[in-house]
């Protein structure tokens, strides 16, 4: 068993133009202050990280990951899920997605694959420079508009998105592979990879690739009513990050799991601060250390009711208070005695 790590705190929902939220000494000493141990670092926030240079400097990283240090701080994993949302992007999202993307490449939808590939290249490489054995994404999606198909879907569609998406994802796993760093996506709807189903379809289409691995939020299976628990018995071992991050689902005689095209704060199934919600988290935590997930265990705030200052504030305690340290004793050891092979025969009968 392993002590679970933390608290950590992804930063990217607390970016802000304003103080202590625009620099990254202003960010750090807060986090510092709320109790926080490791930061997660959206890698599109280039105040917070320059990751051409951290893919070509050591330089750089040692001096980044000193001033993050200087904070009783760590580096908990990068994150690359806006640019790893543009690996795949089905045509009907091209317009929203183009966000995401620089302006040289928007309108450009094969420009855009090919930067969102490269930029999650870097993120393997300055990972391996900054001493991180794991990074944050998402995979995209090309198929996740036919998730309720109708019409019902070609056959053949999907095994050939799956191909496609394992297809694209592969010169990425391979350079994280090179660089010693596990990709964990985060299982989520809106992606490809939103179930148990859908990531043991991408595994199998990249050949059991061992740097495809699991970004783990419960958060997201209570909007899908899938159970958040058992998914730890059938895929601990591919889970090497850890969003905390609450949420509950109140379905009524007039909406449901499809959410009515309401706002979040007007759905059945809606996100909620460290403890506001109705996830079962000391089992998580429980199952997680029994199966010696070696994970950050870090809060993504994300609510429709509280601010984020106080989900940060209330946060930090709420993990800590979760995290359990695993013993390295049996409770009765106490009663045992040393090998006595005679005894052993005695009791069982053996002459």
């Amino acid at each position: 068993m392993k002590t679970i790590k933390g608290p950590g705190v992804f930063l990217a929902q607390f970016v802000d133009g304003k103080a202590p939220f625009n620099t990254l000494d202003g960010m750090c000493k807060w986090a510092a202050d709320l109790g926080y141990k490791g930061i997660q670092i959206p890698t599109w926030e280039s105040f917070l990280i320059d990751l051409d240079k951290a893919a070509e400097s050591q330089d750089y990283c040692d001096e980044l990951k000193g001033k993050i240090n200087s904070y009783g701080l760590e580096i908990t994993e990068l994150s690359t899920h806006l640019q790893g949302q543009l690996v795949a992007v089905n045509p009907a999202y091209d317009l929203m997605f183009d966000s995401f993307a620089p302006d040289a490449v928007k309108n450009n939808p094969k420009a855009r694959t090919e930067w969102a590939v490269e930029t999650v290249k870097k993120a393997a490489t300055a990972s391996r420079r900054l001493g991180l054995n794991a990074h944050a994404t998402f995979s995209g999606a090309l198929l996740w508009h036919t998730w309720h198909p109708w019409p019902q879907r070609p056959a053949g569609l999907v095994e050939m998105g799956f191909e496609e998406l394992a297809k694209r994802w592969m010169p990425i796993l391979n350079h994280f592979d090179e660089e010693g760093v596990d990709v964990c996506y985060e299982i989520h709807p809106g992606e490809d990879l939103h179930d148990g189903d859908t990531f043991e379809r991408f595994l199998a289409a990249t050949g059991n690739h061992k740097r495809v691995n699991i970004l783990y939020d419960p958060s997201h299976f209570v909007l899908q009513q899938l159970d958040y628990i058992e998914y730890i018995d059938h895929y601990h071992e591919f889970i090497k990050s850890f969003h905390v991050k609450d949420s509950e689902f109140n379905p009524t005689g007039k909406k449901g799991a499809f959410g009515g095209y309401n706002d979040w704060g007007d759905r059945a199934g809606r996100y909620r601060s460290l403890g506001d919600g109705q996830i079962d988290f000391k089992t998580i935590f429980s199952k997680l250390t029994q199966y010696g997930c070696d994970v950050w265990a870090v809060m993504e705030w994300e609510c429709c009711i509280k601010s984020p200052e106080q989900g940060a504030r209330e946060g930090a305690i709420f993990i800590q208070d979760h995290i359990i340290e695993a013993t390295e004793k049996t409770f009765d050891d106490f009663a045992g005695s040393a090998v006595d092979k005679e005894m052993l025969r005695k009791i069982l009968g053996i002459s």
